[in-house]
């Protein structure tokens, strides 16, 4: 009776699945047609099988991981310490540094890039001055830091410490103050209040936020091509430069399938987390 009265409604609760499937299945389901074509026109794991056993995807993979966890390591510890200082710390303009992490998060990543080219690349105001003041030896040691897996941490650093920072926020915006004044007043001091009572309270929203900065420092392109890094080759610059240098489809889509199967899993780890934060 009521499916007679709206007989547009399935039609109208059908358009976000055919708009989802247009967008985002249906070029994944060419990707995974391309990765599992053979030359001979039938199908296969042969092009897996090849990349899987390749040196260059064992380096690519072991230089993506490398990267988003020593990157994301850094990314918990200074986001941490910047999230505690910011609610515990009294000085004038925290709130609005709290704040400032909100609005920096819409920044895409590859203004942090330019920025730290301009600062420490091989024409950057860093740059200029130490070569004027110590001589040649300073190009040297300049592309050797910013063109390398230093550089490319440093920015990911930069970029994605707030996606720590804000979850770490908010747990500490539920902590029951009243919890420290109990600990205080029995005598535990700042760093055992901290190690008791805060962390314990902030491991959910630590590992939200890892995980957040573990699949996006893993996925990074945009840095690592704006800062023209040469000599790190992770899993999406692989994809491109099967892709855009070698027009070799299958090769690219059987990495990008990798990939993705990387990305699932800790997007997965990143929502049952994200579950357990306060909010």
């Amino acid at each position: 009776m009521e499916l007679a009265r709206r007989p547009w409604r399935p039609l109208v609760v059908s358009v976000p699945f055919v708009v989802l499937g247009i967008i985002f299945l249906y070029p994944f389901a060419l990707l995974t047609v391309e990765a599992f074509a053979r030359p001979d026109g039938g199908y296969g794991l042969g092009t897996f099988a090849a990349i899987l056993a390749g040196h260059a995807f064992h380096g690519a993979l072991f230089a993506t991981l490398r990267i988003a966890l020593t990157a994301t390591a850094a990314c918990l510890g200074l986001g941490s310490a910047l999230a505690l200082l910011i609610r515990f710390a009294a000085f004038p303009g925290a709130r609005a540094l709290g704040r400032l992490v909100d609005v920096y998060l819409a920044f895409p990543s590859f203004l942090v890039a330019l920025s730290l080219t301009f600062l420490y690349g091989n024409s950057g105001v860093v740059h200029t001055l130490w070569t004027s003041a110590l001589g040649g030896s300073a190009a040297a040691a300049s592309r050797s830091f910013l063109y390398g897996f230093w550089g490319v941490v440093l920015a990911e650093v930069t970029y994605y410490t707030p996606f720590v920072m804000r979850p770490v926020l908010a747990a500490l915006d539920v902590i029951d103050r009243s919890q420290l004044e109990v600990a205080s007043s029995l005598g535990e001091r700042p760093w055992g209040v901290l190690r008791r009572v805060v962390i314990p309270e902030l491991v959910p929203a630590l590992i939200a936020g890892g995980s957040l900065c573990l699949l996006l420092t893993m996925n990074e392109f945009g840095i690592i091509l704006v800062m023209g890094v040469k000599d790190v080759i992770t899993l999406p610059m692989m994809i491109y430069g099967k892709a855009i240098d070698e027009f070799d489809y299958p090769a690219a889509s059987a990495v990008a399938i990798c990939n993705v199967a990387l990305s699932l899993g800790l997007y997965f780890t990143y929502r049952q987390a994200l579950e357990r934060v306060p909010r």
